[in-house]
């Protein structure tokens, strides 16, 4: 067996995952920056990196809207 390398998610799955790994995120840097001197603050900071990491590859594979007009939408 090897596992499925294709996924169907909807925007709003997308989001979830964006926003859960944000949270996870920053508990993590919360518990780095109350006890930096931890024997656990390495292994956090490894999570921390990983899921930035992972935040900015589901960030580029976004395809941004630009209307064709040229109208500027800002957005948030």
């Amino acid at each position: 067996m090897k596992p499925n390398e294709k996924f169907k998610f909807t925007v709003r799955d997308i989001e979830l995952i964006e926003l859960a790994l944000q949270g996870k995120m920053s508990r993590r840097g919360m518990s780095v920056a109350l006890i930096p001197n931890s024997v656990y603050a390495p292994e956090l900071q490894r999570e921390i990196d990983e899921m930035r990491d992972l935040l900015g590859r589901i960030h580029h594979q976004k395809v941004w809207y630009t209307p064709k007009d040229g109208r500027f939408q800002g957005g948030g």
